[in-house]
């Protein structure tokens, strides 16, 4: 069996978020939740404002995202899975993500012209032509091959306006001097999708850690990011977003590590089941 782009991208917390957004998507008919009342406190929206305009205007940034996500167990209580991403970016069109965590490392360059996904322990890389900008790579990156990052908000030219976009909930929470080392303002957002708690710098309004919610998980599973080490308008190295041995491994497709049925086994009919015939889940 050829080896397929799965291998490169195993690490649990892709197919952990990349699910819960597929959920975000394809949820018909959304839970009700507390965003079902459009509540927007100005303290918030400025809060997130401030802190997204900030990220928008460096030109280059580096930081570390430690993200803790949520899996349910066979014995139902939810276990929980960390990776860390050491992010270096510059605007508009270079990006370099380098994961390590509970699952095989993996490594993400995009310099402009193709974005490369690399495993160093199996020494494979799937590289594919990428569009002008860091959103729409990372878009691309996760239609072609299932490869997401909960850090991507962070790195868009216009965090404000993803964050906007159908935000029907929005209220200020209090201080912490506990979160991330410093004092930060909590606040609280959500559209009919996900609730979102943030801890913002009280100074430098940059983003300290954030919790979400998705209103469509039956289980109420959470994933929480940390973000540290900020750099902003960092000087970035040349040859940054490439890496020698990612040039040199075996090539895989990029492509999306849908499941494929062993041989001789013919996959299921396209179409969807009728109603008087209702699919069987194993």
């Amino acid at each position: 069996m050829k080896p397929t782009l799965v291998m490169l991208i195993a690490v649990g917390l892709l197919a952990s978020v990349a699910h819960a957004a597929d959920k975000k998507k394809e949820a018909a008919k959304p839970a009700k939740s507390a965003a079902a009342a459009t509540t927007l406190e100005p303290r918030a929206v400025d809060l997130l404002k401030a802190s997204s305009a900030t990220l928008a205007a460096a030109k280059s940034m580096s930081f570390t995202a430690v993200v803790s996500y949520e899996s349910p167990s066979l014995l139902g209580p939810a276990l929980v899975y960390t990776t860390k991403t050491d992010v270096l970016m510059q605007r508009p069109d270079e990006l370099r993500a380098i994961t390590s965590g509970d699952g095989p490392a993996s490594e993400f360059y995009y310099d402009g012209k193709t974005m490369t996904a690399f495993e160093p322990k199996s020494n494979l890389a799937a590289t594919a032509k990428a569009p002008a900008t860091i959103e729409a790579t990372l878009a691309a990156a996760y239609k072609d091959a299932a490869i997401y990052f909960p850090w991507t908000d962070v790195v868009v030219a216009d965090p404000w306006a993803d964050i906007a976009k159908d935000l029907k909930l929005a209220f200020y929470i209090g201080q912490s001097e506990i979160v991330g080392g410093t004092k930060t303002d909590m606040v609280a957002y959500a559209n009919d999708l996900v609730f979102v708690q943030a801890w913002i710098g009280a100074d430098d309004k940059l983003p300290r850690r954030l919790r979400a919610v998705y209103a469509n998980d039956p289980s109420r599973l959470r994933h929480e990011m940390d973000l540290s080490d900020w750099k902003l308008d960092v000087a970035v190295p040349d040859g940054a977003f490439a890496s020698k041995q990612a040039a040199s491994a075996k090539p895989i497709p990029f492509a999306r590590p849908d499941p494929v049925a062993p041989p001789g086994i013919k996959p299921p009919p396209s179409t969807a089941p009728t109603t008087s015939a209702p699919s069987k889940k194993n």
